[in-house]
């Protein structure tokens, strides 16, 4: 299957969008279709650090994390050629990158989800900082201040709950023009 027309240089796709929207999971799905690497910036930051992303947040804070966040989603934004998964809270820092990224042609897919199928996602995932306390309410209050970021930087908006990977993808794939 052919993936879709994108810039020069960068992603064939960026998916955002919230802790437990399926960001990794379908953008596997669609990397294997279209015979690409999948790149997750998290997985990224863990690889460049040798720390978890809770060491991470412990030793550095949110907001040194969030400034090697912003680092690794700049340089894959023009190094990688595949599907990118970015970090739920990684638009936020890298909204103006994501913006000249689809100004070059780019696609950023944002896949919103309800809280209760993020909960079921995330339930029991202790390598989720922002969660740590209350995850429902947290998860929440994140939405509410990161779904304006989402719809700003997003090129296509897919609804990711209720819906296999495959058939998910198969939708991605529509939004994008992809054969």
């Amino acid at each position: 299957m052919s993936r879709p027309v994108g810039p020069e240089h960068g992603p064939a796709v960026v998916l955002c969008g919230p802790m437990g929207s399926g960001k990794t999971a379908v953008g596997a799905v669609l990397a294997r279709r279209w015979g690409v690497a999948l790149r997750d910036t998290d997985h990224d930051i863990v690889e460049a650090t040798g720390l978890t992303i809770p060491e991470l947040f412990a030793e550095r804070g949110e907001s040194g994390f969030r400034d090697l966040e912003h680092r690794v989603v700049v340089q894959a934004l023009v190094t990688h050629d595949g599907v990118l998964s970015l970090g739920g809270g990684a638009v936020a820092a890298s909204r103006s990158a994501l913006t000249d990224y689809v100004a070059r042609g780019g696609h950023v897919v944002f896949l919103d989800v309800d809280v209760d199928t993020a909960m079921a996602r995330v339930h029991g995932d202790r390598g989720r900082p922002m969660l740590a306390d209350d995850p429902r309410g947290r998860w929440l209050e994140l939405m509410a201040e990161r779904r304006p970021l989402y719809t700003e930087v997003a090129t296509v908006r897919v609804r990711a709950d209720g819906r296999s990977l495959a058939r998910l993808a198969s939708q991605i794939e529509r939004r994008l023009g992809v054969a």
